[in-house]
Parts: C-alpha cells; structure tokens; sequence
C-alpha cells in the first residue's frame, strides 16, 4: 500500500540521509504545508522555446526538471501538480523537444516550472540532439531566475553516463540542482536503499549538488509531498 511504502522511504531516506549535521529536513511541517498550498494553486502552460534566443522574459523564480528520456519526467510532473495532463505522458522516448514553461500559482504567479528535453535518446538525429544540447546548455548558463535543476534519475538504472555529463555541465554553470530518484514503487526496499546509496556516492564530490535526494514514485505518490516541500523551502530561501 502508499502508507506502507511510505513508511518503507522514511526507514530508508533516515539509513542514508547525509551525514551533514547542518542539514535542515525539507520535509518539515511548515515546508511540508507550505509545499501542498503552492502546488495546489492555478498551473498553466505560458511558454515554449525550441532556441536559446526566444526564452520567455525573465519573471518569477524558475525551477527546471531534466532527466534521461523515459525516465518519467511527464508523471512526475503531472503527480507534482496533482494534474493528468499538464506535461504528455508518452511511451515514446524524445518527445519534449523544447523548453517547456509553467505557471504556478497567484495571479501573479510564485514560480515557472520549466519542462526540459529528456536527453540519451538514440533514435534522435544527431543534428536534432545538438540543438537540444545547446538550448540547455544556454538556458542553464545565462538564465538569472534559475533557482534550481531537479535532475531526474532512474532508480532501476542508476546513474548513467548521461547523467554525469549532465552533472558536470551543471557544476560548470555554478547551476544549483538536487536528484529525484524516480520509480521507487518498482524496486525492492533493499534494492531501494542500495539505489540511494549509489546516487549519494556518485554526488559525492560534485560542488553544485544539493545534498539532500528525493525518492519518488508518481503511481504511489511516495516522495511527492517532500518534493514540494523542497521547493517551497526554497522559494522561502530566495524570498520569493
């Protein structure tokens, strides 16, 4: 059941949590309210841009959601949201090919949610991948309301090649980011707690990375709460 994997992740994230004794929990009852009232708040589409030289201008604060292709990047934005079809849901690796922007909250809006490309997609022409590449690589260094990257990671899978190259193209842009460890409800718990321990190690002397990881499963709901709270810890960081 959700209250029992629920239960599983809390026995997990405690056996893994980052030793930093000056790390605040994101999932505190004030951020944890604080982060189902922002999510539970208006949500619309506002924007799209296939090039770096047609970005919306600059507003609200902006967090950014990036991950290999299928790594269900749609699900769990649309479970963040409490939403089924704010960002497509497709069985077809690639199909973001753009940035994606959202409005959250207000009028005015709190926060823009930005829906990136999935990247390490084969079948994608190379020229196409190129242009993704260089879109991301121009949002991610130029972009002054960037608050943070939630980078997606496929607990089945580990991190990837992929995944490190995206890890330092972020450290190089001195960009803030934070994994979300996605599918939890198709591990085992002991496969679970080896998956964060994996994703801890590989951050480990990563400069740009948020300390703290999020395990998420979008079909349970497990991580979901804990995910909006970060965001609402941080708004409430940027006093935004």
């Amino acid at each position: 059941s959700a209250d029992e994997s629920d239960k599983d992740f809390v026995a997990e994230t405690r056996k893994s949590r980052h030793s930093d004794r000056n790390m605040t929990s994101s999932t505190s009852p004030d951020f944890t309210e604080d982060g189902r009232l922002l999510f539970a708040g208006p949500c619309e589409f506002i924007f799209a841009s296939a090039k770096a030289g047609d970005l919306p201008p600059i507003g609200p604060p902006e967090i950014a959601f990036a991950g290999r292709s299928n790594v269900g990047k749609s699900s769990l934005l649309n479970a963040l949201t409490n939403r089924k079809t704010l960002a497509r849901v497709s069985h077809t690796p690639g199909r973001t090919q753009q940035l994606n922007f959202f409005a959250l909250g207000g009028p005015p809006p709190r926060l823009r949610l930005v829906d990136m490309p999935g990247y390490g997609y084969a079948a994608v022409g190379k020229e196409k991948v190129a242009n993704w590449t260089a879109l991301m690589r121009d949002y991610l260094r130029g972009r002054a309301s960037l608050a943070r990257v939630f980078l997606l990671v496929d607990a089945r899978r580990g991190v990837k090649d992929l995944d490190e190259e995206m890890f330092e193209l972020l450290d190089r842009s001195a960009v803030s980011y934070q994994i979300v460890l996605t599918k939890h409800d198709e591990l085992k718990v002991a496969e679970r707690a080896q998956a964060l321990a994996a994703t801890q190690a590989a951050l480990a002397k990563r400069p740009a990375a948020y300390p703290e990881l999020v395990f998420t499963s979008s079909q349970t709901g497990v991580g979901i709460g804990e995910l909006r709270a970060a965001v609402a810890r941080l708004l409430h960081e940027r006093g935004a």
